[in-house]
């Protein structure tokens, strides 16, 4: 006999995503667009946590809503915490010890990892939606060298002016144009980039044309998110296709 066990609010979304407080059109591939994820998530709107707060203000004053609000998520059923935007990276150890489940703020922490996966004298850069403000801080608390190569996208082009100045229009193919030219500087620049992470979840739309115009692999916030809802739900083999669970070697 089967016992169901409870303690939940929601059920069946065991990720949750703290999002900034915005307008801006969030298309398919996007985090923050619940049809991007091939399994439910749930999410939480930090209420003035701007793009341009968080971006070019380092997010100052906000640590505590966040908490609050991966807290909500957390009481509701999230099982793991992430943030959709890759600057948060600020707030990782703070958010870890606060909420009692694994938090994975930034696709910035990817970066440790993915340099392990290189050949000699090749390294991880990264494309941001913010050069002039991406520190070294930010990314030696996702766990990355501070010397890691970096590019951002033009300040004043569709991308970074739309999603910054939380515009209500977005031309798509000028915004993919400009995260494929950033990548393609990061490239020009640095000739030992064996790998691209996306800093900006909102990124995630453009990786196969990053992908397709540097020959690198690319990775995002969808890379990480998927890696981290597999350890929170790992798939259950072995089974026939009643549901009964098959002997081991058949």
């Amino acid at each position: 006999m089967a016992i169901a066990r409870g303690g939940k609010a929601v059920y069946g979304a065991s990720i949750g995503i703290l999002m900034l407080h915005a307008r801006f059109p969030r298309i398919p591939g996007d985090m923050g667009n619940a049809l991007t994820w091939p399994f439910p998530v749930r999410y939480k709107v930090v209420r003035g946590a701007s793009p341009d707060r968080v971006v070019r203000r380092r997010a100052d004053g906000l640590l505590p809503d966040f908490i609050a609000a991966a807290r909500e998520l957390v009481d509701d059923g999230a099982d793991g915490i992430t943030t959709n935007c890759g600057f948060l990276s600020l707030f990782q150890p703070e958010l870890a010890a606060a909420v009692g489940v694994p938090v994975a703020t930034s696709s910035l922490m990817q970066i440790p990892l993915v340099a392990r996966m290189l050949p000699p004298g090749r390294r991880v850069g990264v494309v941001t939606i913010s050069a002039a403000t991406l520190t070294a801080e930010h990314l030696t608390k996702a766990g990355a060298s501070a010397d890691t190569p970096i590019a951002g996208t033009d300040p004043a082009g569709e991308f970074t002016r739309v999603i910054l100045g939380d515009e209500m229009d977005l031309d798509v193919e000028r915004a993919r144009a400009d995260v494929v030219e950033a990548a393609r500087r990061l490239m020009a620049d640095h000739a030992d980039i064996g790998a691209i992470v996306l800093e900006c979840t909102n990124m995630v739309p453009y990786a196969a044309d990053v992908r397709a115009e540097t020959g690198v692999p690319v990775f995002s916030i969808e890379t990480l998110v998927a890696w981290f809802q597999a350890g929170l739900v790992p798939r259950r083999f072995g089974q026939d296709a009643g549901g009964r669970s098959a002997p081991l070697g058949s």
